[in-house]
């Protein structure tokens, strides 16, 4: 074969450096048009992402097999990296698209490949298009880290953009690297925030320490099982933490609805990682048949998919929800996670209703009148509220200013899309204007978590941990802790194992009592089959169980979260069963005092342990 020539017989004619640049070419274009695609319509999409990678594919392979005579032609190292980091970027996105752990994998394996070969580091200050490439390598491999949860990896990342920065800021004098500095700050806050002791298990949902979905307990008289096939998140507060496009809230809830990969978290705990990408060839990353060993367990469903909305516009989101909406298969229900501010002002008691501490609140109102939600049938039952004159209230999902609704979510915003399963999360100081939804469903009755209005403490009230009921429904014991008055070092490890057993043994509990329930209403019935929304349901249990005879909060119904439609008498906060196990779970950190148990409530170990009196 001629030195010049490729040694590939779709290109025997043509010099080895000219098929490579029209290969890069190609590429580039098909990777141009997928770039800005959305990630929800997953489906329509696929075809262009399979078409784009072929292309990379056969780019990466033929780079590899010609490296040798492609740097004799003047090919440079940065544009290997360049390849390989394109690679990483449509791996992630097709994860962000369909939520599967074996893109996530392998988008760490090619950034890890780019850092461990140091691809980007020739030249690196002498050229200043070179530096801001390695600078956006850095930021996007760092979203890659902590959605994979690889902290060591993150802190590593953390320490060599602060020292790129640094460089580039003596170096390139007449460059302004303000956005890298914004960058930096907040990494630092969201690590800050997001610290070890909120991770001290994983957010995902594991099989190891929770009930394999073949164990959930049987649901009498459950006439559909509904599974959580699609995810709709979106978070939107002044000054929050995030990262990128990933606020804090939306971070935790993305891991919420995912399976753990396999193993993954106790090998992490065991050794230091070295890093899938460490097993990489010697011209780098290679593809996908190295792909994660016991990285998913065949016999788990996929997980569901997810769409993250990063202060969109309501026209945005509107469009996104209908797509969603539309692509939702008959046996799915679609969770939608509502993180924003809103306008309440001062809340109203109502009658009480079975399996409510306190009944439900109601905020001042304004906007438009409840009628205007032209519900054909009016609440009946537990959800039946007086709506003469209600006017419902609004989510801020962007700024407030001039512009007036056009950055405001309405519940009647949502109503159309109640001819399909709906899950919903509100967690807002104006929650309580979703309350409005429940009896006015447009065809499907929607499963409705509501935040409480306020914290019940100062500390818990400030946004810079993330929301408290987030962290209930994300991290329920961290956020226990955390509520009476620990900081996250301060509790042993060993307390904390102990703790997390205790409380997953006592929420399973919970579980087969609600299952077997025979008040249990068909909206949560149906949903108790799966795994992600029937632990979050029973971390709402926990949560407003915890809130009710917390002392700062017990009695203030703003303090309080509510749901629609209303949850059996057996798990009303005040029963028996959700005080012993708040009562179990505060004894464990010797702060029983902290909560005012009724009459006769006792630890289930200890039946002359007492605690009416605390």
């Amino acid at each position: 074969m001629s030195h010049n020539h490729p040694q590939h017989s779709g290109y025997s004619n043509i010099p080895v450096s000219e098929v490579y640049w029209n290969l890069v070419s190609k590429a580039d274009k098909k990777f141009s048009k997928i770039r800005d695609l959305p990630y929800y319509q997953r489906t329509r999409y696929d075809t262009y992402f399979y078409k784009v990678f072929k292309v990379y594919t056969q780019l990466w392979k033929f780079q590899q097999e010609n490296r040798q005579k492609l740097v004799e032609a003047g090919i440079k190292r940065w544009e290997i990296g360049e390849i390989a980091s394109r690679i990483g970027q449509l791996y992630f996105g097709q994860y962000m698209r369909t939520g599967e752990a074996n893109y996530l994998a392998e988008s760490y394996i090619f950034y890890e490949a780019i850092l461990t070969r140091e691809y980007f580091k020739d030249g690196l200050y002498q050229d200043v298009s070179l530096a801001s490439k390695q600078l956006r390598f850095f930021a996007r491999f760092l979203t890659v880290c902590l959605v994979s949860n690889r902290r060591e990896m993150v802190y590593q990342l953390v320490n060599q953009l602060k020292m790129l920065l640094d460089e580039c800021r003596r170096t390139f004098q007449e460059t302004d690297f303000k956005e890298w500095k914004i960058v930096i700050q907040e990494i630092m806050k969201f690590l800050k925030a997001d610290t070890a002791f909120m991770n001290l298990r994983p957010l995902r949902y594991s099989v190891v320490l929770d009930l394999h979905p073949d164990c959930l307990p049987h649901v009498t008289d459950v006439k559909r099982k509904l599974r959580l096939r699609d995810a709709l998140l979106c978070s939107y507060h002044p000054n929050e933490v995030k990262f990128a496009e990933l606020t804090l809230d939306t971070f935790r809830m993305l891991q919420n609805l995912e399976w753990e990969p396999s193993g993954s978290f106790y090998q992490a705990n065991l050794a230091p990682s070295t890093g899938l990408g460490s097993g990489a060839g010697q011209n780098g990353a290679s593809g996908h048949s190295r792909v994660n060993q016991d990285i998913t367990d065949p016999t788990l469903p996929p997980n569901p998919r997810k769409a993250i909305l990063f202060r969109p516009s309501v026209t945005h989101f509107m469009a996104v929800l209908g797509t969603v909406c539309e692509e939702l298969p008959s046996d799915g229900i679609l969770l939608i996670y509502l993180s924003a501010s809103g306008n309440s002002s001062h809340v109203i008691s109502s009658p009480t209703c079975a399996g409510s501490s306190i009944g439900y609140t109601e905020s001042l109102v304004r906007g438009f009148q409840y009628h205007s939600i032209n519900s054909d049938s009016s609440p009946t039952g537990c959800d039946s509220v007086d709506h003469s004159g209600y006017a419902a209230d609004c989510l801020h999902i962007g700024p407030h200013g001039p512009g007036g609704g056009m950055n405001c979510i309405y519940p009647s915003d949502i109503l159309p899309f109640t001819r399909r399963p709906l899950f919903l999360i509100v967690d807002s100081d104006n929650s309580t204007a979703f309350k409005a939804m429940s009896g006015a469903e447009k065809g499907e009755r929607a499963a409705i978590l509501l935040s409480p209005v306020t914290s019940p403490t100062v500390e818990s009230s400030q946004r810079s941990s993330g929301s408290l009921f987030t962290s209930f429904l994300t991290t329920p014991l961290q956020t226990f802790a955390l509520l009476v008055g620990f900081a996250g070092y301060d509790v042993e490890k060993d307390l904390a194992n102990k703790g997390d057993q205790l409380l997953q043994s006592s929420l399973n509990k919970l579980g087969s009592l609600l299952a077997a329930a025979d008040s249990l209403d068909p909206v949560w019935a149906q949903i108790l089959t799966d795994p992600f929304l029937r632990r979050l349901l029973l971390r709402f249990i926990f949560c407003r169980a915890v809130l009710s005879i917390f002392a700062p909060s017990m009695d203030k119904i703003e303090c309080l979260p509510e749901c629609m439609p209303c949850l059996p008498e057996v798990m009303s906060p005040m029963g028996s069963a959700c005080q012993e196990l708040v009562l179990e779970v505060a004894n464990l950190f010797g702060v029983t005092n902290r909560f005012v148990f009724s009459e006769g409530t006792l630890l289930t170990d200890d039946s002359t342990v007492k605690t009416g009196s605390t």
